[in-house]
């Protein structure tokens, strides 16, 4: 193999995303709060009524999460079943420094080359980190200045531990996406239903294993990019070699690499990183990197590499590449329209930002729901910075713009404005959760609405099947998803989720949810089923004060509450309070990026509302 790490090495790493992987599937339903890492102890639960048991397990053998990422690591097959009862203790929480320090302990008796190779590879990350957190390519100067971090090596053979870390972490990116020889996979099949590519519990289980590691998220994102480009320029290698070479061959290439296999992530999407070797910052980032990939992935070489940077903005070069990860279409752009469900007419996907072609591995479907023009599916989301591969959802515009026409005309009217100036609206909501009557002159003054509202209430509804059926069909590229959306949007998202749950098999899609307003019952639906097909958080955000969305939606208000006006009460689901930020179902439009800012998505242990009070 071309990873690093010696084989004591490799078996840790594997006892590690197994602890991990169990340890993120407990959070799902008890988050880790306020607690820091070393504070938490969500493991005690891992016996009770809240945890996951046998097959129900990430880490049993017929998820197909746990073995083939042992198997690429070189771990003794009889070494299996233990890693997966230790992860799977009550216990398994006090394991975790001892194998963090059986990584550590054998660096300090690795090799010269393999020292020198860890610190190239760490160099490399630092030079992709420059690339992420830049619209420029980094310079020489700049890649010095990276270093920084790193402690110089005083006698020529100590290391600093972040250039373990980087190895640990690459080598067990790789193994995650990498692909399974074809007889193994039918192996699997038997037992489980088996998607190949980058599956959300993984990235997850990668999240908490950084933290664990002390190592900012954005390195993380910068392997990524780092392995992507490692797969298309092996790839392009494979696709050289073809005729030369039996299955047994190419897969013993990939291992060696290590490396994902050229069919690991499929869909069109990511078949577009191959333009974007081009983009200034990524081809000045890969250019930097060729000499270590070369290291790293030795059958193809430095100068392989070199030549697949040259080469990857040629048209011949993209549809060489593209042909070989073996998938057809156009990806989520080139979906205008999924399986017609009802009636209906839009459904399309458009790129936002500037993280397309460039070789990210994570996907984000931003969903608007409440808009007065066609510019209000897109400008909520254009200032909000993230390493995604974003799209905008843009979805019965027709229908979606006239509600919300409808519900601020209304808004405008003398006899709205004559409630709200007696407080009318305030004692409606508290009235809400109370469950008291509604004031006749109120429910006649909003029956102009409703005819708008029910028709916008089931294309939503049945607009979240139709992002179901893109999301099984893997029109993301198999890459993990985060869903945002507010007001109809986020009921979009959550009953796209209570579609996924319909069927077995389909908690890896998607990583995190935020719901931003969303006029979904509490107690009318089922929240657990859709809770358990997001692999990290699940955040629901409400405003106390946003009673327009308590009125229009106040047909199963009444008895059953609603997420976005109140806190729900399901494990696993964060509640976020932004009255401060929303005084109207309107404010999400400009108040999206703020709301996101302040969520910290990408942090883990899990975002802490501000006015709890952290140890």
């Amino acid at each position: 193999m071309a990873t690093t790490l010696t084989p004591t090495q490799r078996y840790a790493a594997g006892a590690l995303l197994a602890l991990a992987l169990r340890q993120a599937q407990i959070h799902q339903s008890v988050p880790l709060g306020a607690a820091s890492p070393d504070d938490e102890e969500p493991t005690t639960t891992a016996s009770g009524s809240d945890a996951a048991s046998g097959t129900d397990l990430w880490t049993h053998e017929s998820r197909g999460l746990l073995r083939p990422v042992f198997r690429f690591l070189e771990i003794e097959p009889q070494a299996w079943p233990g890693l997966e009862e230790t992860a799977a203790s009550p216990e398994a929480k006090h394991h975790i420094g001892a194998f963090l320090r059986i990584v550590f302990e054998e660096n300090g008796e690795s090799s010269s080359d393999r020292l020198e190779q860890e610190h190239a590879l760490a160099k490399a990350a630092d030079v992709m980190v420059m690339s992420l957190s830049s619209d420029t390519a980094p310079d020489d100067k700049i890649k010095e200045e990276t270093g920084d971090s790193t402690v110089p090596s005083s006698s020529g053979k100590a290391q600093s531990p972040d250039y373990g870390k980087m190895a640990l972490l690459y080598a067990l990116l790789s193994a995650c996406v990498a692909d399974k020889p074809v007889s193994q996979e039918e192996e699997d099949r038997k037992s489980s239903h088996f998607r190949k590519g980058y599956d959300a519990r993984h990235r997850v289980a990668l999240r908490l294993l950084a933290t664990w590691l002390d190592v900012k998220w954005i390195k993380m994102e910068a392997i990524e990019v780092m392995v992507a480009c490692s797969a298309m320029a092996a790839a392009k290698e494979q696709e050289q070699e073809r005729e030369n070479s039996s299955p047994k061959s190419k897969w013993e290439k990939w291992k060696r690499g290590g490396i994902i296999g050229a069919a690991a992530l499929t869909g069109g999407a990511l078949l577009a990183i191959t333009g974007g070797l081009a983009a200034p910052a990524i081809a000045a980032g890969f250019g930097a990197l060729a000499p270590t990939l070369g290291t790293l992935v030795p059958f193809i070489g430095a100068s392989g590499f070199a030549a697949m940077a040259a080469a990857a903005g040629s048209v011949a070069g993209s549809v060489a590449v593209a042909a070989s990860f073996g998938a057809a279409g156009a990806g989520l752009t080139g979906s205008k329209m999924a399986r017609r469900i009802g009636k209906v007419k839009e459904f399309e996907f458009k790129p936002i930002g500037d993280n397309h072609n460039q070789g990210r591995l994570a996907v984000g479907i931003l969903v608007s729901g409440f808009a007065f023009d066609d510019e209000d599916f897109w400008k909520p989301w254009e200032g909000w910075k993230d390493n995604l591969e974003k799209y905008i959802l843009q979805w019965e515009s027709k229908h979606i713009i006239a509600v919300s026409t409808a519900i601020q005309d209304w808004l405008t009217s003398r006899l709205a404005m004559e409630l709200m100036k007696q407080g009318a609206m305030r004692t409606v909501l508290s009235g809400l959760l109370a469950a008291f009557a509604w004031p006749a002159t109120l429910l006649a003054a909003t029956d102009f609405i409703d005819s708008k509202w029910s028709v916008a209430i089931d294309r939503s509804d049945k607009a979240g099947k139709m992002l179901a059926e893109v999301l099984l069909k893997g029109l993301q590229g198999n890459r993990p998803v985060t869903l945002i959306g507010f007001s109809l949007g986020a009921r979009v998202i959550f009953k796209c989720l209570q579609e996924l749950a319909l069927s077995s098999d389909n908690e890896g899609l998607v990583e995190r949810v935020v719901l931003l307003g969303a006029p979904v019952s509490v107690k009318g639906e089922r929240w657990e089923p859709a809770r358990k097909m997001v692999a990290g958080r699940f955040v629901n955000v409400y405003s106390r004060d946003d009673w327009i969305l308590g009125v229009t939606f106040r047909a199963s208000l009444l008895t059953q509450g609603l997420a976005g006006i109140q806190a729900i009460d399901v494990p696993g689901v964060e509640n976020v309070d932004v009255t401060e930020l929303v005084d109207g179902h309107s404010s999400y439009l400009s108040a999206v990026q703020q709301i996101l800012e302040h969520l910290e998505l990408n942090t883990y242990p899990v975002f802490v509302p501000l006015p709890a009070v952290s140890k």
